[in-house]
């Protein structure tokens, strides 16, 4: 998901000097929340470096099935693969906050990725970090419980954009619906409806139309694994 799993970000991977190429070949852009940056099947020709904010990764299957594959932090790099090959985008990314990104041209990222070492070392990385994270996802899509899996998703979001809003109480003060969360765990709708109803009984959660609060982390942090 980004910087939210404790990775480092495509930013992160970066020296100064690469920074400082990017920041001159690129244009600083502002986009605000529910605002599409990239477009599925669209031939755009930008990779995107975002600097705030949090985008949504979405793909819509030729059945009419979407599927939010990822969310995306500071520091994440987006549309490197339609950069790279280009071939049409794979998927969607729609702005959840306001965002600030670095906008590059494909020409110049893919000059500027062959000339320096730094560029294309973080540049391999993301890829290969991105294959490691399919592959983890079709892992866990038939091994782990998906209340493990959502219980870990809820609370990385709540450490990543949460805010305090009464007594150990966590606000998830981003726009997402029960089908984004099934998306990102690998479930279907129906599925974690039934566990949020459960959650909601035993006064763990507090759910609302894109409003989400953690009202016992503790208990979350037990059924992730990462409670003691």
């Amino acid at each position: 998901m980004g910087a939210m799993d404790g990775r480092h970000t495509f930013w992160d991977l970066l020296d100064d000097d690469s920074r400082a190429q990017l920041r001159g070949i690129g244009r600083m852009t502002a986009f605000p929340p529910k605002v599409t940056l990239l477009r599925q099947h669209d031939l755009t020709d930008d990779v995107l470096v975002v600097r705030r904010g949090c985008v949504k990764v979405v793909a819509n299957s030729a059945a009419g099935y979407q599927a939010v594959l990822a969310i995306r932090n500071a520091g994440d790099l987006l549309g490197e693969q339609a950069a790279l090959d280009g071939r049409p985008r794979s998927a969607t990314l729609t702005a959840l906050t306001r965002v600030e990104a670095l906008v590059i041209p494909s020409p110049l990222f893919r000059e500027a990725a062959r000339s320096g070492p730094a560029l294309a070392f973080a540049l391999q990385q993301v890829l290969s970090s991105r294959l490691r994270e399919a592959d983890g996802y079709r892992a866990a899509a038939g091994s782990e419980a998906v209340q493990a899996r959502l219980a870990a998703l809820l609370l990385e979001l709540g450490a990543e954009y949460g805010r305090p809003v009464r007594s150990g109480s966590v606000l998830i003060d981003l726009p997402l619906s029960q089908d984004d969360f099934a998306g990102l765990v690998l479930s279907s709708r129906r599925t974690v409806s039934r566990v949020f109803e459960q959650w909601r009984g035993r006064g763990w959660v507090t759910t609302g139309r894109n409003r989400l609060t953690i009202d016992r982390p503790d208990e979350l942090k037990k059924l992730s694994g990462t409670g003691h």
